[in-house]
């Protein structure tokens, strides 16, 4: 088993910064593939941004603004967001599978085995 806890959100002004974490604890082995998903209220949960080994995804929306990491030592994911606007506004979710090759498994909210409880993220005008 595995287990995910996000920290880090909060409440900013447009263009400011915020850095969320995910601790993951347990069989880290079924953790290769990690990433950030987000839900606003009223949508569909979306991926955000996905790393696996040395390969990084983003969606179109927030390249160029965030910014994906992972400390192996640590066991955590990182997610850096700059020059943040109202429209990440959202519930930010850390999500693991054991792997991911294509596009679809990294930033596809089906398929992701392990999901965290969320970090709520608000960004006003």
């Amino acid at each position: 088993q595995v287990q995910l806890v996000e920290s880090g959100g909060g409440s900013v002004q447009a263009g400011g910064s915020l850095r969320l974490s995910c601790a993951a604890s347990g069989d880290t082995d079924s953790t290769l593939c990690m990433g950030w998903f987000r839900q606003a209220p009223g949508k569909e949960r979306e991926g955000v941004a996905s790393i696996f080994a040395v390969n990084t995804r983003y969606t179109d929306s927030v390249k160029g603004r965030f910014t994906i990491s992972k400390d192996k030592a640590k066991n955590t994911l990182y997610l850096q967001m700059n020059n943040l606007k109202p429209e990440d506004t959202a519930m930010y979710y850390c999500a693991a599978r054991v792997s991911c090759v294509t596009s679809g498994q990294a930033l596809g909210v089906t398929g992701q085995r392990y999901w965290g409880q969320g970090t709520q993220v608000t960004v006003s005008s």
